[in-house]
């Protein structure tokens, strides 16, 4: 397991479906670009709140310590590339942070990941600084803005569908991150998986 990527992202005008067929303008972070790769590892300063340069705007739902990182699994990357190119007819390589993820990550899925269980990211070249240590919280909730970024009005549902949505992160430790750096599992009670879990928040959902 290891992060591939590191990305943040600026506040930015996203067009959202608005009453009768218009288009509203909204801020968003969704927008989110890598800084640190495999084949380019810069460290990333990781405070409390968040990526040094990232900025969150709808604090509901990212952002604040319990949802200082989002994490997603590149493992899905090809299914969101197949679903987007069959919606909208456009066929590109989706790139780290499409999804929104501050780290696009590799080895661990939502039927994988614990909430409770704590991330601890060991750097390729060691260091005596402490390793950051981030907590499994929660689910992604999908909204109207993902459907925006995806560029088709069911993208949301099919999160919902797939359950295949990331996971916020609570850091623990903060320190500095880069892409490369492997990730070691400590297990927290292990009583629910964010699939478990997002498949409870969304029973009876209409998708």
């Amino acid at each position: 397991m290891r992060i591939l990527a590191i990305n943040i992202g600026s506040a930015a005008p996203l067009f959202v479906p608005g009453p009768g067929g218009t288009r509203e303008q909204v801020m968003s972070g969704i927008r989110k670009s890598a800084v640190s790769t495999v084949a380019d590892p810069r460290p990333i300063a990781l405070a409390e709140l968040g990526f040094e340069g990232d900025e969150q705007v709808d604090l509901t739902v990212h952002g604040g310590r319990d949802k200082a990182v989002y994490a997603y699994p590149v493992e899905h990357y090809a299914t969101w590339r197949t679903m987007r190119q069959q919606a909208t007819q456009i066929d590109e390589p989706l790139q780290p942070g499409f999804m929104g993820e501050n780290l696009t990550i590799e080895g661990l899925l939502e039927n994988r990941a614990w909430i409770g269980d704590v991330l601890v990211l060991e750097p390729a070249v060691p260091s005596d600084a402490a390793p950051v240590r981030l907590r499994v919280n929660s689910p992604r909730q999908p909204c109207f803005k993902f459907n925006a970024r995806m560029g088709f009005n069911q993208a949301s549902k099919m999160m919902v569908q797939s359950a295949f949505t990331g996971f916020y992160l609570e850091v623990l430790q903060t320190g500095t991150v880069t892409a490369g750096d492997t990730i070691r599992v400590l297990p927290g009670a292990r009583e629910v998986t964010i699939h478990e879990l997002f498949r409870l928040m969304t029973r009876g959902r209409k998708t």
